[in-house]
């Protein structure tokens, strides 16, 4: 894809602090999501029993898109298949980590919808992972592209074999990938929890794996740059990924490097594992940015640029609940224009960039004052302005192909751009990085979890208006454009008619449906699995720990000098920007396009 976050403490602090993450350890019952939307007070409604058998036969329609995209001797997920008349023409033979963990969502989903038995899902589960066992990987890590058919490394979707490229190269190759390795891993984490049988095999390829290679460690300061590192660095957050054999601190290996500053984003997953599993220390979470925040020191970057300036909010001091040490963390947020809906955007203005982790995550159980709360309100976000400002008929703007059949992908959110950048009212960080053109199924599934009613009524508008965008082979194909519209690829211009359907597949859309419904009608299975592994105390504990400025009856804190972090001690507690540029969040998903090459900042 193109685009493009101690110790010294008094003994009953620490000691009560360690109580507590025991017990929230111990504690792996998730609450179901209906009660988790009657706390944050946004719910619209259960679903009925007419509106469950829909939703299920949607379910059973769309598993069956997985007979086709399959290796039937790899048995790995093709990121895509393209469609002429319902009938597969292009196969995209490629796929990556990303694409690997949603597909184990998938399975696991179809179990539990009664869609395959278990003995079945057991047996396709091992199938793919005894291939990915004998994957090429560094650290446990899946590499950036396979060729499904053979398994091999390659530098992009139907280029060169890796195996000709010896030398480690700032490409993809050589590539990590932290957001995709994490959904990776969460396919893991839901495998051994909802099927222990498979325990022994997950484990084996869980525990091979060291998140903490995606945490910048270096020395932290007060500010929300460190200058003593070469390009002003960030220090304090999560990188985007790492490069084999090109380590960050050697030369000028840093200028291809980037940090995932923006934590309301997808590779928050890999925050919520990392932690998990004791690899990255709680201080990622606070010193990840909500918001691009204003300057603590002189020597910070100017985010003024971002779509809504200046940002209300204010600075408070959190301890971390592990370690007891102070941080000072900005809780800003945006404000839709004329309104008193306040949320914390994404960066670039997609739906799966916010509400992505909640599908595995109980976000909107463990953190009805935090990210819980604010997935409701990003949906709420979508849905007011794709139907008041743009006047479509349908909502649900999230990066997707292209509603051609070209194979092409692109970066569609809403940014808000019916107000000039100007007038700060901008919806996402990154005003102008996406495209508000298109809709995609997959948005409205994933809103089923905080907006049922709205969500059912959507993905029903789609198929009624849109006949041409479901088929029982395969349930909803993946984008339409309620407008007519044209863009430019390579240097080539396309034009898209009013109503057109993409008649193309990913197989990450098709799995974020198929775990939303698992959720939907299973109160909340995949996320349960999750919440019954012991990874997920982490997850728990900090979604809980956080009021952020959106929630009711939040205020800044009372005047007073903040405290000042601990500096150098080498773990995460400056927050991260790109070096000086806009790539903080700036990868948007690369799990698909063929036309993707490698990820890089822009400075």
């Amino acid at each position: 894809m193109k685009q493009i976050a101690t110790r010294n403490h008094r003994f009953w602090r620490g000691a009560y602090a360690a109580f507590l993450v025991a017990l929230l350890a111990s504690l792996t019952v998730a609450v179901p999501p209906s009660q988790a939307r009657a706390d944050n007070g946004g719910g619209d409604g259960a679903l009925t029993a007419q509106q469950r058998a829909v939703l299920h036969g949607i379910a059973r329609d769309t598993w069956n898109f997985y007979r086709a995209d399959v290796d039937p001797i790899t048995h790995l997920p093709l990121d895509n298949l393209t469609y002429t008349n319902n009938r597969v023409t292009v196969r995209g033979a490629y796929t990556s980590a990303a694409n690997i963990g949603v597909y184990l969502w998938a399975v696991v989903a179809a179990n539990d919808l009664g869609l395959i038995s278990r003995s079945k899902a057991l047996a396709q589960i091992t199938a793919t992972l005894t291939e990915v066992s004998h994957l090429k990987r560094d650290n446990g890590f899946l590499y950036q592209w396979y060729d499904t058919t053979t398994g091999d490394t390659i530098l992009n979707p139907g280029q060169a074999d890796c195996a000709t490229e010896p030398t480690p190269t700032f490409d993809n190759c050589s590539f990590i990938s932290n957001v995709d390795n994490g959904w990776y891993a969460s396919g893991l984490i839901v495998v051994r929890s909802a099927m222990p049988e498979l325990g022994s095999l997950a484990n084996n390829l869980l525990g091979a794996m060291n998140f903490g290679l995606f945490y910048d460690s270096r020395p932290q300061t007060a500010c929300n740059v460190n200058t003593a590192i070469p390009g002003n660095q960030p220090t304090g957050q999560m990188f985007g990924g790492y490069y084999v054999g090109l380590p960050v601190d050697q030369g000028d290996n840093w200028k291809h490097y980037y940090h995932n500053g923006a934590l309301y984003s997808d590779p928050r997953i890999s925050a919520y594992i990392g932690m998990g599993l004791r690899q990255m220390p709680g201080d990622v979470w606070w010193r990840s940015w909500r918001v691009l925040p204003p300057k603590q020191c002189a020597s910070d970057p100017d985010f003024s640029w971002q779509g809504q300036w200046p940002v209300p909010g204010y600075w408070h001091v959190y301890n971390d609940p592990q370690s007891g040490k102070p941080f000072n963390v900005w809780e800003g947020h945006y404000t839709y224009p004329g309104t008193d809906l306040t949320f914390v955007p994404t960066f670039a203005g997609g739906m799966f960039e916010g509400l992505m982790p909640n599908l595995v995550v109980p976000e909107t159980t463990w953190g009805p004052q935090s990210f819980g709360l604010n997935d409701l309100r990003w949906a709420q976000v979508q849905v007011k302005y794709t139907t008041e400002q743009l006047h479509d008929p349908v909502w649900g703007m999230s990066p997707s192909s292209t509603p051609d059949d070209t194979g092409n992908y692109g970066g569609y959110g809403v940014d808000g751009l019916i107000w000039p950048y100007a007038a700060k009212q901008g919806l996402s960080q990154a005003y102008g990085a996406a495209s508000e053109t298109t809709v995609t199924p997959h948005a409205s599934f994933i809103a089923l979890d905080v907006l049922p009613q709205q969500a059912y009524a959507n993905i029903q508008a789609l198929r009624t208006l849109y006949p041409d965008i479901y088929r029982a082979d395969g349930g909803f194909y993946d984008a339409v454009a309620p407008k007519a519209f044209s863009y430019s690829n390579t240097n080539t211009t396309y034009n898209v008619a009013a109503g057109q359907v993409g008649h193309r597949d990913l197989v990450l859309d098709q799995s974020m449906i198929m775990a939303a419904l698992d959720n939907a009608l299973n109160d909340g299975a995949l996320q349960q699995h999750f919440a019954g592994d012991p990874v997920s105390w982490a997850a728990r504990l900090y979604l809980s720990s956080e009021t952020m400025s959106i929630a009711p009856g939040s205020s800044a804190p009372p005047p007073g000098p903040a405290a000042t972090p601990e500096l150098g001690s080498g773990e995460l507690v400056a927050t991260g920007l790109i070096p000086l540029g806009l790539a903080l969040c700036v990868r948007r998903r690369r799990t698909h396009s063929a036309r993707r090459q490698t990820e890089s900042a822009v400075v």
